[in-house]
């Protein structure tokens, strides 16, 4: 095989269309285009979703839902698994190294569910307003 005899496969590459090359070519004077109107002319298309004036579809619908770019950036965390981490000072570094959030989380909440036997000593973690009293109340510490 050379690279001199190679060739696409027969079909699968059609010859452009060359217009305004006379009558008997089948698109000569205009061009395959028609007469007159919007779209004989150059520049001559409609918007996408151009509905004659309609209203169209995408404002006829309600708009809907939110996704905060903010979300994936923040883990959230319950009560009762602050006590499977076996280190001394429970922080987002910890928490990552027990896999209990992402890699990629920069933010961790700490929410009211199950409860917690052991004192437990947080920095940097926030906290709900009822995991808050259950850590205090367990006799841990959270620093901020």
């Amino acid at each position: 095989m050379d690279l001199n005899t190679l060739k696409p496969a027969a079909g699968s590459r059609s010859n452009r269309k060359r217009v305004g090359r006379g009558i008997g070519s089948g698109f000569g004077k205009t061009c395959g285009r028609g007469h007159n109107g919007q779209r004989s002319r150059k520049g001559g298309y409609r918007k996408v979703g151009f509905e004659g004036g309609q209203m169209p579809l995408q404002r006829r619908l309600p708009k809907i839902g939110f996704r905060s770019r903010k979300a994936k950036d923040t883990a959230e965390l319950r009560l009762h698994e602050l006590a499977i981490v076996n280190e001394e000072l429970v922080d987002i570094d910890a928490l990552k190294d027990a896999k209990l959030v992402h890699a990629t989380a920069k933010k961790v909440k700490v929410i009211l569910s199950g409860t917690l036997e052991s004192a437990v000593k947080t920095k940097g973690l926030m906290f709900t307003p009822g995991a808050r009293k259950a850590v205090e109340a367990a006799g841990g510490t959270i620093e901020d």
